[in-house]
């Protein structure tokens, strides 16, 4: 494996590492939030959150990429001037877009929350407003600091909002339970998240002086500098695209937060329910989905600079072996995830909410059903996650917006569909975002093959991964069915804790001995000091 090889998987492991750090602290830190505000706190929580997250991918999604994309682009050409440039256009253009993003869900909170159905939601919407322009501004740090392959600092910012959120955002979630009951807890838990945000900026204006010097001490080109119009057309040429594509997963996200809980009560249900059954499907599910995506993420922020610095050197057999790379990476990460977390959805969900007394065995076993098959999602995500980083690299990035756009009709389609039937109700959103992901991804798999990868060595890709992840998935389940059992989810959270970690022990173990014994994972994989023990 090439230096340049070494570094994306390096530049995969730090914002990876720090990316799942990221969401277990996020899901240790919703399960006490699940308990002092409810089902019905969370539904509330969810649904400002939905709409937080949309309005922020608007604003943070195509420029920090085009940002990182234009300055990988110059600093392969040692030209550091124009990538000041870059950023120097890109910053105070998310801080005015941030400033009225904010001002505008301050104003329109009054509207949202009666669109939701949920007035409650209100001062959530307030709350939360302050991290629009903050993320924002943060963003563009971001996408100049990774620009330059340093995934450092995004990574230890992202750590200072969770890790913030711990320490703010549950000690105010308390104070207005107390003050106000779910309504009041949820939205003291989102100004909470606005102060981490302020913490986190702070941190990434220190980080980008500190590296000041060494940005200036960069070798120059003889490189006269582009006008700001022209960097600022193709600012705009390059994320627009990446934008509207990155728009429609949390737009999908929030037409749930309007029509689940409806289409639920218009099949039956009460309304409380429905709004329980949303939080506990918006609230514990997804929140333990994301954990392994985080590596998705990560994987994606890396291939865009990555495949762009080969796309400017004209080395197409660089862009083809990273491309391949960043697939085979995504399977070996997303099939164990996949398997593993549906496999033991029951134990994981007793685990983190069974113990509080707040939910009821049904409402526990309906989420574990539900993870079930949204733990499904996660190796469809990650292969959409790196298929369109390789794409928005390569300059294709009309193609991932194209492809979501159609996974997302289908997903609407479906949960319009089979949401209204009694039967199936919540159950058939996991459903739906099965069929979304697999749509999006298969086309963007034949244009990462036409435009970067070349014909795509499927044996090294995926057969390998699967065959290393079903070996450990059998043992995983038959450790769980005959040795813990079910008695466990009862015996309180120490034994089941114990059971728990000793499953994914075994899984692990298992799972990387397997793939290094079938060659799913390469030597140069891993790091040289673990390797030299492995292989002396």
């Amino acid at each position: 494996m090439s230096e340049k090889s070494k570094s994306l998987v390096g530049g995969i492991s730090v914002l990876g590492l720090a990316g799942m750090i990221c969401k277990v602290v996020g899901v240790l830190y919703r399960i006490p939030l699940a308990d002092y505000i409810g089902g019905e706190g969370l539904g509330i929580y969810s649904k400002v959150y939905t709409a937080y997250n949309m309005m922020l991918t608007l604003f943070t999604v195509g420029i920090p990429v085009a940002i990182s994309r234009m300055v990988s682009h110059y600093v392969t050409r040692h030209d550091p001037r124009n990538a000041r440039r870059v950023f120097g256009i890109a910053a105070p253009a998310l801080a005015v877009m941030g400033f009225l993003g904010t001002l505008l869900l301050i104003l329109g909170s009054g509207y949202l929350s009666r669109r939701v159905g949920t007035p409650e939601t209100r001062l959530g919407y307030i709350a939360i407003a302050p991290s629009v322009v903050l993320v924002c501004v943060m963003s563009a740090f971001r996408g100049y600091m990774q620009g330059h392959r340093r995934m450092l600092p995004t990574a230890i910012s992202q750590l200072i909002e969770q890790v913030g959120k711990v320490f703010v955002a549950l000690p105010l979630a308390v104070l207005g339970m107390k003050r106000g009951g779910p309504g009041m807890g949820a939205a003291g838990t989102l100004l909470g998240t606005s102060m981490a945000e302020a913490v986190a900026l702070a941190y990434m204006v220190f980080a980008k002086a500190r590296g000041r010097a060494a940005f200036d001490a960069m070798e120059q080109a003889d490189i006269p500098p582009e006008s700001r119009r022209a960097i600022g057309k193709r600012l705009l040429y390059i994320s627009i695209p990446i934008t509207l594509g990155g728009c429609i997963v949390p737009l999908a996200s929030l037409i749930d937060s309007f029509m689940i809980t409806q289409l639920m009560e218009r099949g039956g249900m009460e309304s409380a329910e429905a709004l329980v059954r949303y939080g506990l499907y918006s609230g514990m599910v997804l929140t333990l989905i994301n954990v392994p995506t985080a590596l998705a993420m990560a994987m994606s922020t890396n291939l865009v600079p990555d495949i762009a610095s080969g796309v400017a050197r004209g080395d197409s057999d660089y862009v083809a072996r990273e491309s391949r790379t960043g697939l085979r990476v995504a399977a070996v990460v997303g099939f164990p995830c996949s398997i593993g977390m549906s496999l033991l959805a029951r134990p994981i969900l007793y685990l983190c909410y069974g113990s509080s007394g707040r939910y009821t065995p049904v409402q526990l076993d309906v989420a574990a059903e539900l993870l079930t098959v949204s733990a499904l999602t996660i190796v469809l995500f990650t292969m959409v996650q790196a298929t369109s980083g390789i794409l928005q690299g390569a300059g294709k990035q009309r193609i991932p917006m194209y492809t979501l756009l159609a996974g997302v009709i289908c997903k609407v389609t479906l949960n319009y569909t089979l949401i209204g039937i009694p039967s199936v109700n919540i159950h058939g959103a996991p459903i739906a975002s099965l069929v979304c992901y697999t749509v999006s991804m298969a086309p963007n798999l034949y244009f990462v093959a036409k435009y970067a990868a070349g014909r795509i060595p499927w044996k090294t890709v995926a057969l390998r991964p699967l065959l290393a992840a079903l070996p450990m998935g059998a043992a995983v389940w038959a450790l769980w069915r005959f040795v813990f059992t079910d008695r466990c989810l009862h015996l309180g959270r120490a034994r089941l804790l114990l059971a728990v970690i000793a499953c994914v022990a075994v899984g692990v173990v298992l799972y990387a001995v397997l793939a290094v014994a079938v060659g799913a994972v390469e030597k140069e994989d891993i790091p040289a000091k673990i390797r030299r023990k492995i292989w002396r």
